[in-house]
């Protein structure tokens, strides 16, 4: 990704892996919605964009997926190899076309995460309806747009670029409304199948009881899943 600090490289890739890798938002809140969204995989051609240190990618595999997982940043397909050394990883700005994935190859695409870093959201949904097999399906998930409103203030229309910190680094990405999110799968021609508004795992009491307890109330994650309409 280019003119904006939009991917994980450096030292924040090192960051963002360590925290996807802690018992936490990542490994007790956000991946187990995600897993729940996807369901079983045993034997499907599976792409997971925006890949990161391949805590999915691993678990997809060893739920019997074939499992191919893209990252943009050298030092995650690096962490990715590792983790998940069943699956495909390939080192790929998602801001660009896929032409490694062939036409219609695909069951399942993940988009964790990832899609508000992007800056050509409707031409990567593009992409992704392009790999996808009929009926097959995409999961995504996202920063809760009225998360980042409270966190961010302003207008929640105000669909801009917002910084956050992520220890010593910052990184950038989309504040985007619950429309936008549902309207940009749809007229890139995907049809809903659900939506959730995950609530934290019940792990998460006896580790974190302070945030358990708020994320009961305060949403910041929301998963959308949708099956491909050709």
């Amino acid at each position: 990704m280019t003119e904006r600090n939009r991917a994980y490289h450096g030292r924040a890739g090192l960051t963002f892996a360590a925290k996807a890798d802690a018992s936490g938002l990542n490994s007790l809140h956000e991946r187990p919605a995600v897993l729940g969204l996807i369901g079983a995989v045993d034997g499907l051609d599976v792409v997971d964009m925006g890949c990161g240190g391949g805590h999915l990618a691993a678990l997809l595999s060893a739920a019997g997926a074939h499992v191919t997982g893209v990252d943009g940043s050298e030092v995650l397909v690096s962490i990715a190899t590792r983790a998940a050394p069943t699956a495909t990883i390939v080192q790929h700005d998602l801001d660009r076309p896929m032409d490694f994935l062939a036409d219609s190859s695909q069951d399942g695409v993940v988009c964790a995460l990832v899609i508000h870093h992007l800056s050509d959201r409707q031409r990567f949904l593009g992409e992704v309806l392009r790999v996808l097999r009929p009926g097959g399906w995409m999961v995504l998930s996202t920063t809760h747009p009225t998360a980042d409103w409270a966190y961010f203030g302003g207008s929640y229309f105000d669909e801009r670029w917002v910084t956050r910190s992520l220890g010593d680094e910052t990184i950038e990405y989309r504040h985007l409304t619950m429309s936008t999110l549902v309207n940009e799968l749809v007229e890139a021609g995907f049809m809903l199948e659900r939506m959730i508004e995950p609530q934290p795992d019940e792990a998460m009491r006896i580790t974190e009881p302070e945030r358990y307890e708020q994320l009961r109330t305060d949403p910041i994650f929301v998963g959308l899943r949708a099956h491909a309409n050709k």
